[in-house]
């Protein structure tokens, strides 16, 4: 679109047929639903070369017309005045809907996807209020931006928008700073990457208890009513704040993911941890209230413990079983946390992830031959960033770094009831002030 719209050259984009919806619908929002699109079968991966020819060779699944024929009267036809009337897409909600039944008020939020499809609270005006009293913030306010995908334009969303899925969570609204400060992150719990992401949400500071979140046994599980509906209401938000999410149109993971439901939502137990916290590492003061939001969370490697003898080996192979275009977040039970300082000398973060950026190793020809790296990372290479530049130029037999030091993050959660802990695959994006939203 910005090839043919900004630069004036006749442009066609090839898709595979199962992104038929999506296209027309990205195509639609940002205001030119008569962009030149080409279908061909899915899937496309793993094919031989001579399979790919006959999709070429053969006719648009969509249209039954031939794939060239379409391609070359897409890049020769002059586009006529319904092709060149460019259009204008709200983005954003109704702010009431039409009173009715409770029953049916149910079935109207299920059929307009406003909903993760599980029973919600309906948003009254009153319950809307009460969640409002809880922030010093005017309901009119923006708090961000959020978008499904980046060929998306971004939605923006106010206070009072936050609020309405908030009660739709179930969340209480002592919580709602909390949720404004997940909402403010602009980072969406919905990502639509086909590749089944979800989100994770860390909790630091004072706000842990004051609003009761769960920090130690079974904190990252279903039963705790903070942490569950926080995350809930991020992923709910996400969806409705950012123009939707609706598999095949603006969700496209392949296999989903069940994180995506309460956004993997917890605190730290900073109590119990021999390190400094989350968001102190990030700049942010022992005393403040923060939240610290990751993407990703499509993998995790776990384990029991460390053992005397082969701790190291251990734990560098399951950093090889975790794909290298994510990033490790090591989020570890207190026992755990301490047996890295008992067996690896760790007393501070950062030796940790120090020791884990210069074991985190594989061949360079293993690196890039996985596809997100050649999808993300091998494109940047070739440009000329840095690091990746200078690693491309590696033998192929030669090790190189699967992660840069600064994408390593340790998170120290649980009840001590077992030393199991985990790798997630999450890429963090960043960390929000609670206390700027209460």
């Amino acid at each position: 679109m910005t090839i043919d719209s900004k630069y004036g050259v006749p442009t066609v984009a090839v898709h595979t047929n199962v992104f038929e919806r999506a296209v027309r619908s990205v195509a639609r929002v940002n205001g030119m639903p008569r962009t030149r699109a080409v279908f061909v079968p899915q899937p496309v991966m793993g094919k031989s070369a001579r399979e790919l020819r006959a999709y070429v060779d053969g006719n648009d699944p969509t249209t039954g017309r031939p794939v060239m024929q379409e391609v070359i009267e897409g890049l020769t036809k002059p586009f006529d005045a319904d092709d060149l009337k460019r259009v204008v897409y709200e983005r954003t909600t109704p702010r009431l809907v039409e009173p009715d039944t409770e029953a049916n008020l149910h079935r109207l939020f299920l059929d307009n996807h406003w909903t993760d499809t599980l029973p919600i609270v309906l948003p009254t005006e009153e319950r809307v209020a009460e969640m409002l009293a809880h922030t010093s913030h005017q309901p009119d306010e923006v708090v961000g931006h959020m978008r499904p995908t980046q060929f998306r334009e971004y939605w923006e969303y106010t206070v009072e928008k936050v609020a309405v899925n908030a009660v739709m969570a179930g969340a209480s609204p002592e919580y709602f700073p909390v949720i404004l400060a997940i909402a403010a992150s602009g980072v969406s719990g919905r990502a639509s990457t086909t590749s089944s992401a979800a989100a994770m949400v860390v909790v630091n500071g004072p706000i842990r208890n004051e609003i009761g979140m769960n920090s130690g046994t079974g904190a990252l599980g279903p039963y705790n009513h903070a942490n569950a509906t926080i995350g809930r209401a991020y992923g709910l938000l996400s969806q409705n704040l950012q123009g939707g999410s609706e598999p095949g149109l603006t969700y496209l993971g392949s296999q989903g993911n069940n994180y995506a439901y309460t956004c993997v939502t917890y605190a730290e137990n900073e109590e119990r941890s021999p390190w400094e916290p989350l968001h102190v590492q990030h700049g942010f003061q022992p005393a403040d209230s923060t939240v610290s939001v990751f993407g990703g969370c499509r993998h995790t490697a776990f384990t029991l413990g460390l053992r005397e003898a082969h701790w190291q080996d251990h734990v560098r192979s399951m950093l090889r079983g975790m794909d290298p275009h994510e990033q490790p977040c090591l989020v570890l039970d207190p026992i755990t946390a301490r047996l890295f300082i008992d067996r690896g000398g760790f007393d501070t973060k950062d030796k940790l992830i120090d020791w884990i950026y210069n074991n985190a190793c594989m061949p360079a020809g293993e690196y890039w031959d996985y596809q997100l790296i050649q999808n993300y990372i091998y494109p940047r290479a070739t440009y000329g960033e840095e690091p990746y530049a200078s690693k491309l130029k590696v033998p192929a037999d030669e090790l190189v770094h699967m992660f840069e030091r600064d994408e390593i993050e340790v998170v120290v959660v649980g009840g001590e009831t077992n030393g199991y802990w985990r790798i997630f695959g999450a890429r963090y994006g960043k960390t929000v002030s609670v206390d700027a939203w209460r």
